[in-house]
């Protein structure tokens, strides 16, 4: 799997993270894999895809903790 884009979260403000995940999702084309690294479980965000870009995107664990979680997020659509 090759990532376009790598999203070392903990490094944008609180108000910043998802909009910046969200616009660099929308930049990718069907097929196209980002990764976020991040200190915590990003499941609320999960969520948030799921809300917001229904059956269009992937999303896989690569790393769960405790101290750092990866996550591939793929466009499906």
């Amino acid at each position: 799997m090759t990532f376009s884009v790598i999203i070392n979260v903990p490094d944008y403000a609180p108000r910043d993270k998802h909009s910046t995940i969200f616009q660099n999702f929308d930049a990718l084309k069907p097929g196209e894999y980002m990764q976020i690294v991040n200190d915590h479980d990003p499941r609320p965000l999960q969520y948030q895809f799921m809300m917001e870009r229904q059956e269009t995107f992937s999303w896989e664990y690569l790393e769960e903790g405790p101290e750092t979680w990866r996550v591939a997020i793929g466009k499906t659509k």
